[in-house]
This record gives C-alpha cells, structure tokens and sequence, in this order.
C-alpha cells in the first residue's frame, strides 16, 4: 500500500483521559493545529504484517471550527481502516448521537462500514453494565445497529494493556470483514460530490430554511452561545452554503446579541431564575433597551399582562425623536427627493426588535420548565401557543407537548336533552375539531388578523401584521405553528357551539412541508389563504391535493372579491379584495360552523394534541428529554396503583395516616391544650394521644407511598421536579375524569363528603409523609416497609421546598398545624440553605376571592386556582430575592416566604368550621407574617364587617404579646378604580369601619383601643389599594385586565416598600414562632398563653451581652481597685471619692455605651432589642454606680483599717529593725568564725530564740477563738435561752419544711365554713406561698451575714466578739420585720434562735479562716517563725564581711519578697478570672445558660442532698458551683494558661523593679546624692505596683551604702532568685491559698454572677433567670419543675403535688393565701403571683420527670409523703434515661 494504515479516534473529550499512560492517544488532547499540521503518530503497532498509526480527531467535531481543510488532508494522506467513536459509558448524551451523524454528513453513508463504537468507563463495575444500558437505551441500541453491532468496552485511562490488545484484534477483524478494504479519498469525493448536489437542490429557491437531514443540536447546549457552534460544527462546508442561509444565520445571530441571549450564564434560562425577584421586577416598564427585552417580557407576561407583546425600545424612539428635532431645522433650500435618497441604509434598516422574535427567543432559551410556565401565562392571557417550533438554526420541528400540560380550558355545552353543561379539561386531553389556517406565497391580507376576528374580535389572540411593534424583520416566527382555543359559553354572542382548536402557520407553507402535512391531515377544515387560484402557481399540486381530498376545504383569496362561493360539496372559496373584514369574519364563521356540522364522519378528525406526537420527522420534548421521560415514567408507574379504584375511597387506602386517626389526634391534642384536669389527668389523655400514634405507625404504608418515597429518594433534582409534576397532571386528571361523573342531583351534604374524599393532590401526599414521620418520631422508631429512615423525610419536602413547590403549613381538613412535621422541614431547609433570613408574606380574605390569583401574579407562582379548587388551610412558598435587589434595595432578607389561606367563611365548611376557626387561622397567619395582606371581593359593607372585626382581633392579639406586623388591604374587582373622589370615600369608610371594629374587639380582648391606630400603624392613603377586575370582558374567552396588572405591579413596589424596613425573621425563629403560636392558639387563651420564643432568645442574647458590659467595667474597677490600695497601703492616697472613681472608669463607660449603642443598632433583631433600650442603659449606669459607690466604701474602709493598723505594723517594723541590728552586732563578734557555718548556726538560733522570746513577752499573744462558744453565750445571756434548748436546736438550712416554726393566727368571728378554710389552710400551709417566702427570708439573711462578715476583713484586723452580738441583732430585726408584714401567721421562739445558731455556724469556717492569717501575720511567734531563714541569709552576710550596699540589696530583696508575691498572684488571678469568664462555657453566658450547666451537673453527680441544697438554697449553690468550676479550669489550664501567666507577671514585674533602681542609680549618681535619696525615688516609682513604701525600711541601717551599682547588680541578682523562689512554689494548692478571698477568680465571678435576679416561683420555687438584677417586666424562667419539689400537695391531701407550673395554671385547682384563688387566675393573688409570667401550656422539661422518677423515694422519704396517684404518671415518666434528661437541657433550654 501507499500510505500507511490508520485508526481515527472521534467522539466525546469527556470520555478520554489525556495522561502519559495513556497507550493510544497519550497525554496531549487534539486542537486544530497539532492534528491538522502534523499529523503525531502516538501508537505503532505490527499487525498482518501492516504498519498501523493513530490519529486523534476527539472532541474537534463539537468546536465551531472549519474542518473541511482538515478532513481532505487527513483522507488524501490516509487509508483509514478503523473510525473509533469514543463515548462514555452511562451517558449517551444528544451530542454523542449527533457525532455518528456528523461523521456521515462530512464522510458519507458508506464510513458507517469502518465505524466501531469505544464504550470508556471509570470503575470496572461499569463496565459490566453494557448490557444492562442497552436494554434499557432503545437510543444506544440503535446507535449501535447502525455501527453494524460493533462495540468494545476500555478504561477511560486508556491505560489497561490487555484491554489495547483486545481493541487491536477487534481492529483487525474489522479490517478482514471489510476484505482488507480502507476508507480512501475516492470514496470521500463521491460521498462530497453528493453533499453538493443535495445542497444545490435545498438552496436553490430565496428562503433560507433547511429541509432535509439535520441533526439534534438543541439538547446538546445550554446556551445560545454554544448553541451557534454546534450549529457550524454539525453543519456543511460554510463556504459552500447558499449566501442567504449564511445572511440568515447571521441575523438570527445578530439578533440574539442584541437581545444579550449570546453571553447568558452556562445553563439555559431557568424558571428558578427566572422567578427571583429583582430590581428591574420593581417597576412598570412599558419600553425598555434591547437588552431588557426578555426581562421586561418575562415580567409581564408572568403577571398576566397580555401587553407583553407590545414593549417599545428606548432606542427606536430615541432614533425617530432625534429624527423630528432634525426636521426643525429649517433650510430654505432644501430638496425632498435628495434628502430622502440620502438616508443611511443602516437607518432605514434599524428597525425594533419583533414582538414575536422576543417571545420565540425566549422559548428557544428557555429550560423545560420556563417554557411551560410560559405557555401557561400566555393562555392565561388568551394567547396563542407554540404548537409545531422549528430550530432557528437546524430547522429541527419540535413539539412542545409538555408545555401544555398544566393549561385547562373551560366551557359549556348544550346535552341532547338542552341541559347545559360545563367542561373544564386540560387542553393536552381534549378532543376538538381543528380548523387549519395556513397560506401560500406573499398575501395583502393578514390570516392572523383574520382569525383574531373569528376567535375574539376584541383580542389579539394570533400575533399579525397590524399590531403594534410588528415589522417585516421577525426572524424566528416563520415555520412555527400556533394553536388556540375557541370556548363556548352559551350565550347569543358565541360564534361557535363548540370548543374548536384554531391553528395557524406563519410564513408561506411552501416552506414548511412537514407542519402542512401534519396539520392538514389532523384538521376538520382546511383554511388556506393565497392571491388566487392559479393552476401554474407552483403549489398548485398542493392545494388540487386538498381540494380533492374528503377534508372540507376553504380558500380565501385576496385578490378576488367574491363573496363565500362552494365550489362543490365542503370546498368554499372567498374573496378578501377590497371586503369588508365584519362580512367576511361572518362567511367564515357561517362557513366553517357548517363544514363542522355536516361533514361526513369519514371527513372529520377529531383533534388531540397527543396526536400530533405519533407523526414522524418531528422532534416530541417529553420523549427527547431523559428527565421528563423519566419523570413520566416513575408517576404512571404510581398512578398505575389507582386503577380501576374508586377514588371517594383511593385516599384511605393510599394515604391512611392522616384519615380518622390523625383527626382523632387532632382533636384529642385540643382537648388536652384545652383541659383544666391536673397532671395525672393529663397523662391519661397524653397515653390515649400516643395510642392512637402507635396504631397510626402500625398502618400499612402501601405501595402507592413505598414507590413514591423511593422515587423521590433516588432521582436527581431535576427528574424529581419532572416527577412531582407529572404525579400533579395525573393525579389532576384521574381525579378530574372521577369528579365529572358526580350526579349534580345527589344531596348536597353527600356530594360535599364526596368532594372531599376525592380530592387527592401533591399537597395529600405530602401530608400523608408529614404523618408517617410525626408517628415514627411519636414512638422513635421505623415504620414497617418505609423504604428509607423516617429522619430523612423531612429532607425531601424540603428539597421541594428548595425547588418552589409549596409546604402545607396548615392542615385544611383537621383544621390542626403539623408542627413537629413542619418544624423539621424547616430544620432540613436551614441545613440545606444556612439559617436564612426570610419575611414571611400572609394573605387573609373570604374564599373565592382571588388571593391566590393576586399571588401568582405577583411573584409568578402557581398556586391552584382552576377547576374550583380553593385553597385548604395554609401553605408556605419560598421566592428568592436575588443578590442584586439585596445590594440595591439594602433589602436584610434572602426569602419572601408567601403564606395563601383558605378563605374565611368558607361556605364547604359551614358546620365544621365556626367563627373560632376563622379567628384560628387570622389569628395564626397574622402572627406569622411580616405583613399580611387583606383581600376583600368588591365593596360589601356587610361581608367588610365580618372579615374586618376577625382580622382586627387578630391584629390586636399581636399588639398584646408584642409582635407588630404590618397589614395592607386589597379591594378586588372594583369598578372605576380610576376615580379619584370614589376611592378617597372608600378609603374613610373602612378607616370608620376599623376603628368601629377595634372597639368592639378591645372589649373582647380586655385592651384599651379607640383606633385601628392604636394597634398597628397603618396608612389609609397608602395600605390599601383598589383592584380593576380580573377579566377584560366576559370568560372563558376574556384575557386578563392590564389594569388588574398595572393594579398588582403597584402593590408589589408598595409592598417592598414595607419590606425594606423589615429585618425578616431568621429561619430558625420563623420555626419557633410558629411553634409558639399554634401553641398559645391551642390553649385558647391566646394572650395570656403566647410565648415568643424569639423575643425570649433575643432578650437572652441581650441578657448575654449585658453580662459582658457588666463584666467589663467590674474587670476595670477591679484594676482601677488594685492600684488605688496599692497607694493607700504605701500612704500616697489619704482619700477616695466617688468623683475621683467615676473619671477614672470613665474611658471605659464610653466604650460600654458604644458597644451598646453599636448592640442596639445593627443587630438583626434591633426591631425586638429597641423595647429594653432604655430600661438597659439605665441597668448600666445603676450597675456603674453601684460599682463606683461599692468600691469607694471598700477603700475607704482600707483607709480606716490602715490608720488602725499603724501601731500594729510600726511595732513590727521596729522589731525587724532590732533584730537585724542586734544580728549585725553578733555577726561583728564571730567574724573570725565565718567560715565555720554550724557554729555560725548554733549561735545564731540561740541569738534568734532569745530575741524572739524577750518580744512575745513584751507583746500580748493574739488567741484562738470560738465562735460557736460566743453566740452560745450571747443567746444564753441576752435571749434567756437555756443550754437545753441549744442542745435541741436544728440546721435550718437542711430543713425540708418550716411549718413546725409557725403558728397561724386565729381570726376571730368566723363562720363554720370559714373555719373548715382555715383548718385547711392550716393543714396545707407550708407548701403553698409562706413556706417560699420564709425560704426566701432565710436565704436573705444568709447572704447578708456573709457581707457583713467579708466587710469586717478580719485577715487584716482580727476577729471581735461584738460581730456575733452584731449578727444577731441583725437577725433580729429582720425576723420582726417579716411579722408585721400583712401575713396570716407568725413565727415561734425557737425560729430565731435556730436561725442564730444556724447562721454563726454557716460563718464559722470563714471567721475562722480569717482569724488564722491575721494571727499569722502578727503574731510575733509566727511571724518570726517565718522570718528566721532570711534573718539568717543577711547575718551570714554581716559575718562574711559584706559591704553595706550588698546586705541592703539583700534586706530589699527580702522586704520585696512578699509584696512581690502577693501583687504576682493578684495580677494572676484577675487575669485568670477575665479568661475563665470568657472561655469557660458554663461561666461565660447568661443566667439561664448557667442554669443549664448547674442542672447537667447535678444529674452527672446524682447526689440527692445537693438537688435539696440547690431547691433550698439556690444561691449558695450557685457559689458552690463556680467554685468547683473554677478550680477544674484553673487545674485543666494551670501549665498551659496560668503558669504561663503568672511568669509573665512575675518578669513584668521584675521588669519593672529593675527600671526603677537603674533610674534611682542614674539620679544619685549624677546629682550626688545619698542612699536615702536613692531609696525615696526607688520606693516612689514602685508606689504604684507594689505594697512598698520607705516606711519598710525605716529603722535598717544604711551607713556606708555608697556604691550604687553594686547595690544595682545585687538587687538584680537577688530579685532573680526571689522570681524563682515564687515560680517554684507556684502550684494549684498554693494559688487560692495565697490569695486574699476577695482576690480569688471564684469569689470575684460569684459577686459578679451572683448580681441577677433570685426571686423564686411561689409554686414550684424555680429561680428566674433573668441576668439582670430588680428588672423590669415579669420574673420567668425558661421551664419550671414539678410543684412537688418544694413539698407542695394536692387540695385537701397529703400527697406531693406531680403539676408542673404550666400545667396548674392551666387548671381550675385552688391555692391559699389567706384567702383562695384559682390557679388560672394566679396573678390574682397579687404580691409576688402578679409579678410571674407562667405561661399555660405543655413546656415540661423532661429533666424533671428524669429527677422525680429518678429520685422518687429520696423525695418522699425527705418529705414524708407520697407522690399523688403515682401509678398512672410513674410509667411515662420512666421512660427518659439521665442521658435523656441532659440532653434535654440542650434542647429546651
């Protein structure tokens, strides 16, 4: 042979790996110069004895590049022997089949005998699926057919050797087949010489539409970008192609740059994009630039506005205004015919943009579901369809079936028997007549025209050439086939008695052969429109054709002006020249009314669009389409399951769950919400409601819901949508074919039950799976046969959601909120979007009044508003709010989340729905929403009444519990909207009205309203908007009102103008709110019930916040404390003002008001935090002062207590001074002995001991003391207390009860009722207010005593038996104080004497402790004790013959050794206290979240006795608590924080130390100064760090100091080793203990955290956790605990009470307090009652019910009594575990 062999690699680039391992094609992929230039043989093998190379062509056939240069050479210079087609395995795509086609068209018909298909995969399990895709692919099958069956599967890599070899032989088999034969240039020419031959014949007439065979480009791209060069890439030679295709495709080109088509984002348009809402949707736009085209066209025409197709562009007028302005410039001399010569031909051809070309490029562009929403639109507007597309490139014809399936029309019909019926039917299922109108070459007369008078003379249905905007230029309209409807209503006006489709061709039908084919076979009549006949017209074959078939047969004729003539039996002419368009509208309609009516049954077609799929040569999009297809499939498969089944009774069978026992449960859960019944009651009814969930989990879930979880669990997103919807079409039709046999006769009652039996939609579905999870969770586990985990249902609603379906939020049929379905959907949205925020738009108004038409049009949704559907319940839909409307409107909202209702006094359900209902649904939706809008049907002033006093009530409620929705009213269907005074009068009527309302809600509501004002603000010139009507005429056959969308676009900008004042609501408090209000509206009670869960979580962020303002000015005063005594110490200071304090405290007050004003500003929820501004910069300021005044006293009575201790620390001082020198006296004696250190140790001890003995008998010894002993003495002398009763005394703070400490005060003068009051009182008494407000008394009393002893500092002044005599005096009054108080009993004897001794010994360890370091610190004994070791150093120093300056920086370093440690540790612990308040989780929140952690911890330790002292005694327990946390922390931290920290201290510190002697060295040495000078500026420099003052040194001896820097380099020496010292002994033990008490890290958090609110519940003793001390606004707490924890008990019984607080107010139980009160009128009781929040509702921690059970003998041993009706509360209280109970923590608190 010539050349050498060769094998041609093509095909998809995806489906090949380019890397260095890759045998056949290595590691470079193809362009156009490295295949074209040189051809690179990569892969040489030997086989038959030929020389085989490879040439790789893959992924250049799907650029735009000319191949045609390259395809010569390669077949000139090649003798091909093998064409691989690489494609990957899985996934045929559209292009993949056009790649087989374009080797065809470029190599003719006879390559496909060298072709062999390369299946590539990634995983070898892939590669076992080859047979499994081509049973399943008809597509690949047929690919592979016409590759004569030839495949071979390899890796992508290309890498596997054994799979090259089995390639190479499949090769070379492929050569034998073929006689050894190669594709050769010979071939190549021929297959060319045809392609120019089929090229001559398709381009020889002006049109530029392809005919013949083209390829499918349009599922290859997603863009028109990419759409182009698929075009010129599957295309013939562009040189070669006729010059007007080329014009053609270049105007098409043109024209969708300017509509910015070419530079859309990767994919198509996509509804989801579509449907945002953006800046440009804010406004009316009637023109618009080019490039606005398609969003202006999109905006209108989701709006209904059928004006869509009548946009002017700016620049067309800009161009003819510029023109006029010319023509004023006057120029005598000017010539017509020279000027108008002279025009630009770019001027004359700028023309607009067509109409119909904008709506075309749409379609074109536009992903499936766009399209769809768009055709619906625009038979919303009564426009005609797309029904037959050709490609504006490829000319490919497609039928866009799926974009009719959502569209139904309605009509009326006359029965045989002339009873009038109505229809109403999806368009894609009715069967019509179908009247075809199409024309013949250029016509003076419009046939679009002419149908428009035929259909609806007064709307333009069919797009002609007199309407405004059309041109000459449209590009994309000619081939494409419209249909449209003809709907009768019975009436005289109808022209037609039937619904008949009417479908038009634009453009001459001599080009479009397929569409006249197919249309003129499927038609009843035949309507073409042409000059005239003529039998040498070149369609004159066609229309002999026609006229010669049985079909009838119309010819409108424009150049003849005879009227209607019938040639022969059903073949018409008429003339059109010069007629009048009424007369021949009339012909025509006469006409084709009798062909329709008399046609013989073999002569006419009924219609079907399904039909017009079954005709070949088109392109259907639901069969080309994988997803659609698929989607289809998998919901005719599910609707397979509902055949032949009745469908009153289809809803029981498939969706069980929410049949009678979810109603059962609903009902059951009101009555449980609505009880007045205790505990043990309501545990009854809470078993009954979990029966019924077992018995609902326990349902079958049958096969319709195991196949339609499945099918929603393994598609893509995208066949999910295609599913969803296909399941709505068939589940619409199925139910819809059912309905329509309904006898209109049958009783009403029946047919309403029938109805509602047999409406089963999406939204059913979705409620039976909202079902099967609320009973999965009920029980916690799976149900039979769920095909997957009940947890991941949640994720496909909201998935949906995420997709634009809508939520049901409210179930219609139970009138009941789903809210554990609903809130879990929520939590899968805020997992899949981030905790977005959204504002949440309600619609309220009676039924039927178009709130769901005023949506749609709004934001393009598609809630159900046909076939008399109404909307049940309420359903939630999300709309995107885009980036860019964001950024321009500053709007603070990702979502507008749109909430439609079912209509107030829905008339279906008269008798199951009540006037409470409606207040229900108001009352919730009005809650819910940032806004609700107020649909009101005309003008009623009856039916205004009735709505408006349930939505005022609803708004009322909200006032009451502080959410503050805005609202906006909506008149529908008023007539002259244009009148000005009119709506002006309408405006003051319903202001009247709403004020009248609110008066008489304010009487039902116990409010104090005059206006509607007073509730909401409210605009009556701006928040309410008169609505045109919907119709522009009579329906079906009326389009929209452009008014009515004029009417919505200015609701919509009034809306948002709302919105952009509104934060939103973040989802996770969207899903507390609703929770919140289905809850209080449950309890009936709504005000008094609601609990707002985000005004709670925001006030406990505040709550937080404050706790870090607070923490800071205490953290500074703290500082500001430390430097202050630090002065007063070193008595630089005689005086501290509060004035003084607040100028130092202030840098950081302004810096507190500005991170609270910053706070209040830009949180986003400062909308909420603005109510407890002002109530909270008061807290701050009262905080500040209380520190500032707190401090002053403190260091003012440092002042005092320093001024005591003088005499003290100046004897000491002396003492020193004697011993060292009287030491240095010794040391001058046995200077021959320094080298001899034991004597140098015997003498100095003997020396050590006398002195120290000869002071301890000069000074009084400081002695023990006992406390105990002291008040026993007090009580015994000054109370008249006998030992004996001592001896009997008991540890208050351990008692459970206090009842045997009072007597009740008898009344006198009662009656025998009255007395059987008080014998019950009396036996009840301990457990109910009293016992708490004793409690309270004592713990008073308790943090008082433990003030007054830390303010007494007895570690610095010692201990005085006057502070017992203090104490108790105290007490005292305290105790007599509390008597005279307006209570029913007083207290015996032994109360104050047992709280004495209780409170002395609860002191005792402190005094104690105190007492210790005092006498540690001046008790000589001790003291020197201590000092002897340094004494020592200093003596061996004077034996040793140091010089003066070294033993005075030794005594230095010695007198700084102390202070040093103490400021060292103090330093650290304030450090450590600051970190410990920020980064311990249990310490570093507000005080609920401290809570939490006390409660975690006492369940971890489960120890009985510390639960008792936290019910007790709260704040001692909170004290305790922080110190066990603190001491873990500081443990947990010690090597890594606080080590680190004192040694950073200690240096800084040294640091410091060493700057002021080198600075005092410096001084003396250059002003020639003395020792004292040197140490005056030493001391003075350290004033401010350190406890050192000159007065330390007073009285050692300096003589002979006089080298400085010897002193200098000794102190610096010394000072390391002290540094060391201190660090060495530095440990966790040694920490606290050397630390002052106020300067330990727990005690300072304890006074800062200890500042809150301890008022207790007199219920159930519960703390409120408000952080914030004497607060405003009522005490609460997050959950309180069962009553019986305080010893509480049941009326008239001995048993410990099983109530929660939130359920005891909830019921008719009494209470005494010296007279009886109703639980559920606590606050009535006033005093401490009315100053709690206890909300009526079901918020039971199961914590508590852990703890009881848990606990349940402790309690009652500790008691003495049994828990009320144990048996029936004990078994569902068991069922939570301690790890429960914590996690409940968790999650509740």
């Amino acid at each position: 042979m010539d050349h050498s062999l060769t094998i041609v690699f093509f095909g998809n680039s995806a489906a090949v790996q380019f890397q260095h391992d890759n045998f056949l094609l290595g590691e470079i992929q193809p362009n156009i110069e490295n295949v074209a230039i040189s051809r690179t043989v990569l892969l040489q093998i030997k086989k038959s004895g030929y020389r085989v190379s490879v040439i790789n062509l893959i992924g250049l056939h799907e650029t735009a590049l000319d191949l045609d240069a390259l395809t010569d050479k390669l077949v000139n210079e090649n003798d091909i022997i093998a064409f691989i087609f690489v494609v990957r395995l899985g996934q045929l795509t559209d292009a993949d089949k056009m790649g087989i086609e374009w080797l065809q068209s470029v190599f003719g018909d006879r390559v496909l005998q060298f072709v062999m298909i390369l299946f590539t995969y990634e995983s070898q399990e892939e590669s076992d699926s080859i047979i499994d895709d081509l049973k399943k692919n008809s597509a690949l099958e047929r690919l592979i057919e016409k590759c004569g069956g030839r495949y071979h599967t390899c890796s992508k890599s290309m890498s596997n050797q054994s799979e090259m070899t089995d390639l190479v032989n499949r090769i070379e088999h492929l050569f034998t087949d073929n006689k050894q034969q190669c594709y050769n240039s010979e071939m190549y020419n021929t297959a060319l010489r045809q392609r120019e031959d089929v090229q001559n014949r398709t381009f020889k007439s002006d049109q530029p539409t392809i005919i013949g065979k083209t390829m499918d480009c349009t599922l290859m791209t997603e863009t028109w970008q990419t759409h182009r060069r698929n075009l010129e890439k599957c295309s013939f030679d562009g040189s070669r192609l006729d010059h007007n295709r080329n014009g053609r495709r270049k105007e098409v080109e043109h024209l969708f740059h300017r509509l910015h088509l070419d530079n859309i984002h990767p994919s198509k348009l996509r509804a989801a994009d579509v449907l945002q809402l953006t800046t440009h949707s804010l406004q009316s736009h009637e023109s618009c630039a080019d490039e606005n085209l398609i969003q202006t066209f999109l905006q209108k025409i989701l709006m209904m506005n059928y004006r869509a197709r009548y946009i002017k562009t700016i620049h067309a007028q800009h161009d003819r205004h510029q023109r006029n302005n010319d023509f004023l410039e006057y120029e005598s001399d000017g010539d017509i015919f020279q000027d108008a010569s002279s025009i630009p031909e770019e001027a004359k051809r700028r023309d607009a943009i067509h109409p119909m070309d904008v709506q075309m490029a749409v379609f074109h562009c536009a992903d499936s579901f766009l399209k769809q929403l768009m055709v619906t639109k625009l038979s919303q507007c009564q426009y005609a369809l797309p029904l037959l597309v050709p490609d504006p490139f490829t000319q490919e014809i497609e039928f866009p079936l799926w974009t009719f399936r959502q569209i139904n029309k309605s009509w009326k019909m006359k029965e045989p028997n002339n009873e009038i019926i109505s229809i109403i039917q999806p368009v894609w299922k009715a069967e019509t007549p179908m009247v075809f109108f199409f024309r013949f070459g250029s016509v003076s007369s419009s046939k679009s025209q002419l149908m428009n008078n035929l259909i609806n003379d007064k709307h333009n249905t069919f797009f002609h050439r007199h309407c405004p905007g059309s041109s000459k230029t449209r590009l994309l309209v000619d081939g494409v086939v419209e249909i449209a409807w003809y709907c009768p209503s019975r009436k005289d006006r109808d022209k037609f008695t039937q619904c008949i489709a009417f479908c038009n061709l634009h453009g001459d039908a001599e080009n479009s052969a397929k569409q006249l084919q197919i249309l003129t076979e499927m038609a009843s009549v035949n309507v073409v429109v042409l000059p005239q006949l003529d039998q040498n017209d070149k369609n004159a074959k066609k229309i002999q054709n026609l006229y010669k078939g049985r079909k009838p047969l119309i010819c409108l004729l424009t150049e003849d002006e005879s009227i209607v003539t019938e040639i022969r039996k059903g073949k018409y002419k008429i003339g059109l020249k010069e007629r009048n368009q009424s007369d021949v509208s009339e012909e025509l309609e006469q006409v084709i009314n009798g062909c329709l009516l008399f046609s013989s049954p073999e002569s006419t077609s009924v219609f079907s669009l399904e039909d017009v799929s079954k005709h070949t040569g088109i392109r259907v999009d639901e069969k080309h389409d994988h997803d659609c297809r698929r989607g289809k499939e998998s919901a005719q498969k599910i609707m397979s399951l509902a055949k032949d089944k009745d469908l009153t009774e289809i809803k029981e069978s498939f969706l069980p769950c929410q049949g009678k026992l979810w109603h059962q449960w609903c009902e059951k859960n009101k009555e449980l919400h609505r009880s007045q019944g205790n505990e043990t009651d309501m545990e009854k009814q809470k078993q009954n409601m979990k029966k019924i969930r077992e018995e609902q989990h326990v349902l079958d879930i049958g096969d319709f819901m195991k196949l339609f979880i499945t099918e929603m669990d393994s598609q893509s997103p995208n066949e999910k949508i295609f599913f969803l919807k296909w399941l709505a079409i068939l589940l619409d039709e199925y139910t819809s074919a059912d309905l329509s046999t309904t006898n209109e006769h049958a009783e009403l009652e029946r047919i309403s039950r029938k109805l509602q039996a047999a409406t089963f939609g999406l939204e059913h579905i979705l409620r039976e799976i909202g079902q099967i999870y609320e009973s999965c969770k009920s029980v916690n586990k799976n149900k039979e046969g769920l095909p997957c985990n009940f947890s991941s249902l949640p994720s496909l609603a909201a998935e949906m959601m995420i997709s634009g379906f809508p939520l049901e939020l409210m179930d219609g049929d139970a009138a009941h909120v789903p809210v554990v379905w609903v809130t879990a959907v929520l939590h899968e949205l805020i997992k899949k979007l981030g905790d977005k925020r959204v504002f949440v738009l309600s619609v309220l108004g009676i039924q039927s009044s178009g709130k769901s038409t005023m949506l749609n049009a709004m934001f393009g949704l598609q809630f159900a508003v046909s076939a008399g559907r109404c909307t049940r319940g309420a359903f939630m839909q999300l709309v995107r709010v885009s980036e860019e409307m964001k950024i321009k409107e500053q709007l603070k909202f990702d979502f507008i989340l749109v909430v439609d209702t079912e209509g107030l006094r829905a008339l279906e359900l008269s008798g199951r729905l009540t006037r409470h209902q409606d207040n229900e649904m108001a009352t919730f939706v009005v809650g819910l929403g940032n806004l609700t809008l107020i649909n009101i049907l005309g003008e009623s002033p009856s039916e205004l009444q009735e709505i408006l006093q349930i939505v005022v009530q609803a708004f009322m409620r909200m006032k009451k519990v502080r959410l503050n929705p805005s609202c906006m009213f909506v008149h529908q269907n008023v007539s002259e909207v244009t009148a000005g005074e009119k709506n002006m009068e309408g405006r003051r009527r319903l202001q009247e009205t709403l004020d009248e309302m609110t008066k008489l809600a304010a009487k039902d509501e116990v409010f104090d309203a005059e206006c509607f004002n007073d509730i909401i603000t409210f605009d009556v010139r701006k928040d309410v908007k008169y609505f045109a009507q919907l119709w522009e005429g009579s329906p079906p056959m009326a389009p929209p009102n452009p008014s009515y969308c004029e009417n919505i676009q200015e609701l919509k900008t009034t809306f948002f103008s709302h919105a952009s004042n509104s934060d939103g609501l973040e989802l996770t408090h969207l899903k507390g709110r609703i929770n919140d209000l289905w809850e209080a509206l449950l309890n009936e009670r709504f005000v008094f019930s609601f609990r707002n869960s985000l005004e709670i979580a925001t006030y406990r962020k505040l709550e937080t916040e404050y706790s870090k303002w607070s923490w800071s000015l205490r953290r500074t005063m703290l500082d500001i404390e430390n430097k202050l005594y630090i002065s007063i110490e070193n008595e630089r200071i005689h005086e501290v003002s509060e004035s003084d304090l607040q100028e130092k405290l202030g840098v950081k007050s302004e810096e507190v008001e500005e991170s609270m004003s910053e706070f209040f500003e830009k949180d986003k929820d400062k909308g909420i935090l603005i109510q407890w501004k002002a109530s909270f910069c008061i807290k701050i300021s009262g905080l500040q002062e209380n520190i500032v005044r707190e401090t002053t006293r403190k260091l003012n009575e440092i002042l005092q207590q320093r001024d005591m201790k003088k005499r003290i620390d100046a004897q000491k001082t002396r003492y020193e001074n004697t011993l060292l020198e009287k030491s240095k006296e010794l040391a001058v004696k046995l200077k021959d002995k320094a080298n001899d250190e034991a004597i140098l140790k015997k003498e100095f001890d003997s020396f050590w001991k006398e002195c120290v003995n000869k002071i301890t008998a000069e000074t009084p010894p400081i002695k023990n003391i006992d406390v105990l002993n002291d008040m026993k003495q007090l009580l015994c002398h000054y109370e008249s207390v006998s030992l004996n009763d001592l001896k009997k005394s008991k540890d208050i703070f351990s008692l459970p009860r206090y009842s045997d400490y009072v007597q009740i005060k008898k009344p006198k003068g009662i009656s025998e009722h009255a007395k059987n009051a008080f014998r019950s009182a009396k036996q009840t008494f301990s457990y109910i207010e009293a016992e708490t407000q004793i409690k309270a008394l004592v713990n008073d009393i308790a943090q008082h005593a433990d003030k007054t002893i830390m303010s007494y500092n007895i570690a610095k002044m010692g201990y005085n038996k006057t502070y017992i005599q203090e104490l108790a005096d105290y007490i005292k009054d305290r105790v007599v104080n509390y008597e005279q108080g307006l209570r029913n009993y007083v207290f015996k004897k032994q109360f104050y004497m047992d709280l004495v001794i209780s409170i002395c010994k609860r002191e005792n360890k402190v005094i104690t402790d105190q007492h210790r370091r005092f006498r540690e610190a001046n008790d000589p004994v001790f003291y020197f004790e201590q000092k002897s070791e340094e004494y020592y150093s200093i003596f061996q120093k004077y034996c040793q013959g140091a010089t003066s300056a070294a033993i005075f920086g030794e005594i230095i370093c010695q007198k700084l050794k102390e202070p040093i440690q103490k400021s060292v540790y103090k330093d650290t612990a304030r450090d450590m206290t600051n970190e410990i308040q920020i980064n311990c989780e249990s310490l570093n929140g507000n005080r609920s979240k401290l809570e939490k952690h006390i409660l975690k911890r006492l369940a971890e330790q489960e120890e009985f006795e510390k639960y008792i002292t936290y019910f007790n005694y709260p704040r001692d327990h909170l004290k305790s608590f922080v110190r066990d946390e603190v001491s873990q922390f500081i443990t947990d931290k010690f090597e890594v924080s606080v080590r680190p920290k004192m040694k950073e201290n200690i240096e800084l510190l040294q640091q410091k130390i060493m700057e002021a002697a080198q600075r005092a060295t410096t001084l003396v040495n250059t002003t020639s100064g003395d020792v004292q000078k040197w140490l005056d500026n030493f001391t003075l420099q350290l004033s401010d760090v350190l406890i050192f003052s000159v007065k330390d040194l007073s009285g050692v001896s300096h003589e002979g100091v006089d080298d400085f820097n010897l002193l200098e380099d000794v102190i610096s020496k010394l000072l390391g080793l002290v540094s060391s010292e201190i660090q060495h002994k530095f440990s966790t033990e040694t920490f606290p203990v050397n630390l002052e008490e106020k300067d330990r890290p727990d005690e300072i958090l304890i006074d800062h955290l200890c500042q809150c609110c301890w008022v207790q519940c007199p219920f159930c003793a519960a703390t409120c956790t408000n952080t914030v001390e004497n607060h405003t606004g009522d005490h609460s707490v997050p959950f309180h605990r069962v009553d019986g924890l305080t010893g509480s008990c049941y009326d008239e019984t001995e048993c410990l009470s099983a109530d929660f607080c939130t359920t005891l107010v909830r019921t008719s139980q009494m209470f005494y307090t010296g007279q009886w009160f109703l639980c559920r009128k606590y606050r009535n009781a006033g005093n401490v009652y009315a100053e709690w929040n206890i909300t009526p509702d079901f918020s039971e921690l199961p914590y508590w019910k852990w703890f009881v059970y848990r606990f349940q003998e402790d309690l009652e041993k500790h008691f003495e009594k049994k828990f009320h009706m144990w048996d029936e509360i004990s078994y569902e209280w068991s069922q939570y575990s301690k790890e429960q109970a914590i996690e409940s923590l968790d999650e509740y608190i």
